[in-house]
């Protein structure tokens, strides 16, 4: 997106007041004294880096479009005596929820000096009375070992509650800071929680950490659990390729998670590099004719005896699509099965239409790729996320997430973030770099 397309007042962070209490942190205030310092609510990070296009909106007298720079502030609006802050998990599961839990503790806990942290079981729905699910006190004994567990030690739901209820919830329990850790529609939700504070005058700090393998946060260049899931997804390719070249003419067919967004399919490919075919969601492709998918991997076939395809679940549903309209309970359209069409119809085209046999083998790792602990390098960008998630709310920033851009960690506002889909675009580096590895044709089709 170009700058000009962003108006500044979007990318404005909201906060609950003036930050008059000194912060507990100890830090430092002045560059280059060897001392890690506080972040000063001027600092901010390019939305673009492009030198043309900042020479651009300089000559055209706009300003170009940043974000707050995420960190510690020298000054806070709460007093950690007084906080009570509660944490809550929604949507599906995903690598590394239990570190972002671990790590917001130790931080409100230790280095603010929160004692009352409560956490909230099962999604939104820990909020509303009618499912009973009382709140459990989080100290730093009860999420010294839940990292090195998958899952949620929260656990989870789907699905839209009331968010007047919610705020009725934390007014009632005196909540401060809501810490929210979800997708796409968990942050629709903070988002509708967040407002509805902000119309009763409330002074509750609403926060959000962007979980998603989907890596489809807008604003956001990575969600964590990405790294993970398409690492575990790549274990399966490596089966689908042993399978492939155990006999002959051996398909190999992988579908991984991505309902709209092709990230772990494309990064699982890169990483495994066995792939003939990556399909995914943001680019169609065809079946039928010279250049269509059957053809191409019976040509791959004749050339090389094996072939190896990966497919993201949401590609390819216009073969596959349930023309009822039926939907999940995060409200999504309930998607066709495309890896299952692949591999019936790839069967059936070799039978009716060649000389040849085909030995195909289908793998679905759909669900391991979310519920294994975070890898090393999720780990770490977890406990970040969750330390910036802290200082923000602590500071009194409310309505945003904490994201990362341009290598630095920011304050996304909600409102922003949830107003589109982060998708990837076919002109993306990280897309010529899958075409170059699979050898795969531009167009398929």
């Amino acid at each position: 997106m170009a700058n000009q397309d962003l108006n500044p007042q979007d990318l404005k962070v909201d906060t609950l007041g003036e930050a008059r209490v000194h912060s507990p942190l100890g830090l430092g205030s002045v560059g280059g004294d060897g001392e890690v310092d506080y972040i000063h609510d001027d600092r901010t990070v390019l939305h673009s880096t492009d030198r043309a296009s900042l020479v651009e909106e300089v000559k055209a007298g706009r300003e170009p479009a940043a974000f707050e720079l995420a960190g510690p502030r020298k000054n806070i609006f709460f007093d950690p005596s007084h906080v009570k802050a509660a944490i809550v998990t929604c949507g599906g599961l995903c690598p590394g929820i239990n570190n972002v839990i671990r790590t917001l503790v130790f931080e409100m806990y230790y280095r603010y000096g929160v004692r009352s942290i409560m956490g909230i079981r099962y999604g939104y729905r820990g909020f509303i009375p009618k499912y009973g699910y009382e709140p459990i006190p989080l100290r730093p004994d009860d999420v010294k070992d839940i990292h090195e567990r998958g899952g949620s030690a929260l656990s989870s739901s789907r699905g839209e509650q009331d968010e007047k209820e919610v705020v009725d919830f934390l007014h009632r329990k005196g909540i401060s800071l809501l810490f929210t850790i979800g997708g796409d529609g968990t942050l629709r939700g903070a988002l509708a929680i967040h407002r509805e504070i902000k119309k009763r005058g409330l002074p509750i700090a609403v926060v959000g950490i962007p979980k998603t393998i989907d890596n489809d946060i807008a604003f956001v260049e990575r969600t964590f659990g990405l790294e993970t899931a398409f690492t575990m997804a790549a274990e399966s390719i490596r089966t689908a390729h042993t399978e492939a070249i155990g006999a002959p003419n051996g398909v190999g067919i992988v579908k991984v998670m991505g309902r709209m967004s092709g990230y772990i399919a494309a990064n699982a490919a890169l990483a495994m590099n066995e792939v003939n075919f990556c399909l995914i969601p943001e680019v169609p492709f065809g079946l039928e004719g010279s250049f269509g998918l059957f053809a191409l991997t019976e040509q791959r076939l004749r050339q090389r005896d094996h072939c190896v395809i990966i497919v993201a679940e949401g590609a390819g549903q216009e073969y596959v699509e349930d023309k009822s309209g039926k939907k999940d309970d995060s409200g999504n359209v309930v998607l066709g099965d495309i890896g299952v069409f692949l591999k019936d119809r790839i069967k059936k085209y070799f039978k009716e239409h060649t000389d040849l046999y085909v030995n195909i083998k289908y793998i679905d790792p759909s669900y391991m790729v979310r519920a294994v602990p975070a890898n090393a390098h999720d780990a770490i960008y977890c406990i970040q996320l969750a330390q910036n998630a802290v200082h923000a709310g602590m500071a009194g920033k409310t309505g945003v997430i904490i994201g990362q851009w341009n290598g630095q960690f920011t304050h996304v506002p909600i409102a922003l973030a949830t107003s589109r889909r982060k998708v990837l675009s076919p002109e993306d580096p990280l897309w010529l770099s899958v075409l170059e590895s699979t050898g795969q044709p531009v167009k398929i089709g």
